[in-house]
């Protein structure tokens, strides 16, 4: 395992300033609503005809779960960055919390008992807290602060998991210093193996599933005051509960019965016994599971982080959709021919990567990334970007720190790069290119050596890639220039701008007339650029504009992607809403 901790960059807040936001999104209804508009480059003949193919989940992913005083359901999104307020009738969404009142990527949440709402913001390591009357207070904790609850004598406690380790107590005014119960050191980073959603049970202990160790413990938490545990496994202060789970992510005690219910992400939900540890399965759901409640009458609610959907569970084992999955970050876009020559469009999904029909949009093949790597066999990362390469695929994930050749054929790992904060990746000849902010610009992966520097001076961050035989074109999602470099070999000739004035360009593709399409991010426009002249013009615009993330993480959060099908149609993402659009040109034979 590794801890994945992303170096803050400072430019990053100049960077936030740069991005426009007040571009209104397509205004089209859902799948196969077509909307034309006037090609803008000067081919007056031709219109664009735009097609939404694919939409995915209302939530851009749901994770930590819990019910209000007012009875709603609160849903927490780390990639939305929001918290929902939902209808758990019937999943209308009443109310979202997001950056705007310091919501950052809220992984869990709970509820205190005087009615103020607590989260935790897992990428930045804050834990926050709005009072009834919207006063917000935060207090940082540790990056990884996860799992959060409230013991019934209103004492407060978060774990750390995934991004470090280690259980605290919090002064529920979030003013006096995190008193740690476990605690990582450098002999013992990870001395309880990720612990993840967890809750009190009748008898005073701590009860949580250890995501990397599958099974269930009990933590004896304590007295205000208390020395951290130095041997927690053998001091009492952990107890086993139930084991041979697979990736257990949250466990909540049944008001009805009093009963252990745990979600594994393996879509299987079991009913343990805490005090001798049988375990029943009650239901076989969905993979992806993050989180559960319990409402006021018993009622049982899980949340799907992978596929972003909410649900009920019956008592018969049955589940009801309160909100509908699908795609929840759509980014990278790549294409491949399928057998009977229709494009076969892979999207970049974070913790999937999915296939549809180019011409119909219709679902096909979902693989899963892998949220913690394979010490000894390479894995699928978490996908964030994804070009061709043959019949493989680069895959790239600054949050996984993988750049990785894949075969989607065999499912199967062909080359894996280790990079620290790889924005982008694409094949260049007979090696992979990669842009990473950890490692200062664009480098080659096999060896790092540089190809173009973030000099401060001329490139500050790149992040579009796109390159032919003998050309690599870099786009600069800060300064919205295009960089144009040829090469001796693998030494690469002195860099030449392009383009300029782009809105933070991010997904980049090679049009079949040899012309540079950009998405333009933080415009919510595709541009095409003549690679000859320079000469920038808009093929559309009235996109939504691109997500951005949190201070001192990649302000790409979530990569706009574009690809060129075999027969000249154009995919990209929209981001912001989880959707796939497919551009194709008509001519207008109606002048």
């Amino acid at each position: 395992m590794k801890v994945k901790l992303i170096s803050i960059f400072a430019v990053f807040a100049i960077l936030m300033a740069l991005v426009a936001s007040d571009v209104d999104d397509f205004g089209l209804k859902g799948p196969g609503n077509d909307s034309s508009t006037d090609l803008k480059d000067g081919k007056p003949d031709q219109k664009v005809v735009m097609q939404m193919i694919a939409k995915g989940a209302t939530i851009h992913g749901t994770n930590g779960i819990n019910f209000g005083p007012d009875g709603n359901l609160y849903v927490a999104s780390v990639v939305g960055r929001e918290i929902i307020v939902m209808d758990k009738l019937n999943g209308v969404i009443i109310n979202r919390f997001g950056p705007e009142v310091g919501v950052q990527g809220p992984d869990d949440l709970v509820f205190g008992p005087d009615g103020s709402i607590y989260w935790t913001d897992i990428m930045i390591g804050e834990v926050g807290r709005m009072t009834p009357d919207g006063i917000v207070t935060k207090q940082i904790i540790a990056p990884g602060v996860n799992p959060i609850t409230f013991s019934p004598d209103g004492r407060l406690f978060v774990g750390l998991c995934f991004m470090g380790d280690g259980l605290y107590e919090l002064d529920p005014e979030l003013i006096a210093p995190p008193r740690p119960i476990i605690e990582a050191t450098p002999e013992n980073p990870y001395p309880l193996g990720f612990l993840n959603a967890f809750d009190f049970g009748p008898d005073g202990r701590l009860y949580g599933p250890v995501f990397a160790g599958g099974m269930v413990i009990s933590v004896d938490v304590g007295a205000p005051g208390d020395p951290p545990s130095l041997n927690p496994w053998e001091d009492g202060t952990i107890q086993v509960v139930a084991t041979g789970f697979t990736w257990p992510a949250a466990t909540k005690f049944d008001p009805n019965n009093g009963h252990l219910t745990l979600l594994d992400q393996t879509g299987e939900v079991f009913r343990i016994d805490h005090l001798t540890g049988a375990k029943t399965l009650i239901a076989n759901l969905e993979d992806g599971l993050d989180n559960l409640a319990f409402d006021s009458d018993g009622n049982l609610y899980i949340s799907n982080a992978d596929h972003g959907w909410i649900a009920e569970l019956l008592p018969d084992g049955q589940d009801r959709t309160i909100s509908p999955g699908g795609m929840i970050n759509a980014q990278g876009v790549a294409v491949m021919q399928g057998s009977d020559g229709t494009d076969v469009v892979f999207v970049a999904d974070f913790f999937r990567l999915r296939t549809f029909n180019g011409l119909s949009g219709k679902a096909g093949f979902v693989y899963k990334g892998h949220l913690i790597p394979n010490p000894t066999l390479p894995v699928l990362t978490m996908p964030m970007t994804i070009s061709g390469d043959g019949e493989n695929l680069v895959i790239s994930s600054w949050f996984g720190n993988a750049v990785q050749v894949w075969n989607p054929k065999t499912d199967q790992v062909i080359e894996h790069y280790s990079m620290p904060v790889p924005l982008n990746a694409i094949r260049f000849g007979d090696d992979i290119v990669v842009a990473d902010l950890g490692m200062g610009g664009v480098v080659w992966a096999s060896d790092h050596t540089m190809i173009l520097p973030m000099d401060g001076e001329h490139v500050f961050l790149p992040a579009g890639l796109l390159a032919d035989k003998e050309t690599l074109w870099v786009a600069d999602w800060a300064t919205g220039m295009v960089w144009r470099i040829v090469f001796e070999g693998k030494t690469p000739m002195a860099s030449v701008p392009v383009a300029f004035g782009l809105s933070n360009p991010e997904g980049m593709a090679l049009d079949t007339d040899g012309s540079l399409l950009v998405m333009e991010a933080g415009a919510g426009r595709i541009s095409r650029i003549d690679p000859a002249t320079g000469a920038v013009t808009v093929l559309v615009d009235g996109l939504t504009p691109g997500m951005q993330g949190p201070e001192g993480y990649p302000p790409t959060w979530g990569f706009d992607g574009l690809a060129v099908g075999s027969a000249g149609a154009v995919y990209f993402t929209d981001n912001a809403n989880s959707a796939l659009y497919r551009i194709r040109l008509r001519v207008d034979l109606s002048e």
